[in-house]
């Protein structure tokens, strides 16, 4: 029976933290998006974030976005810096057609950091990126 179920691999969506210069403060942030290098819409995205370690947890945070169009991008949320000691995992369940599916995306403690940049599909930005 269990043989039987398939579950099927989410591909072509993407997690980033990207570093940003922020106008309106005149900060360098740290922001986390959502890439959608896919064909296809995403629907009814559900995200939700916790940072953990072996002695400490954060609170948990959720968002929703009713569609994230294909080959684009959403801001999630600001990250605070204090944050990249622990390991920060954003576990994604949205619909591609009438497929629901869901990843988590695990950047581990201290891996956000400015040597880690790297090119990311379709932003015109570096930033840390989980496939």
């Amino acid at each position: 029976m269990k043989k039987d179920i398939q579950i099927p691999k989410v591909e072509g969506v993407y997690m980033a933290v990207v570093n940003e210069y922020n106008d309106i403060y005149k900060t360098q942030d740290w922001n986390v998006y959502l890439i959608n290098d896919k064909d296809t819409d995403l629907d009814m995205v559900i995200i939700v974030s916790e940072g953990y370690s072996e002695t400490k947890k954060t609170a948990t945070f959720r968002k929703k976005i009713d569609k994230l169009p294909k080959k684009s991008f959403a801001k999630i949320e600001l990250m605070q810096e204090d944050l990249f000691v622990l390991n920060n995992a954003f576990k994604v369940s949205f619909f591609d057609g009438n497929t629901l599916l869901d990843k988590t995306y695990l950047f581990r403690k201290n891996t956000i950091n400015l040597k880690a940049l790297q090119s990311l599909p379709l932003m015109d930005a570096k930033g840390v990126l989980v496939r």
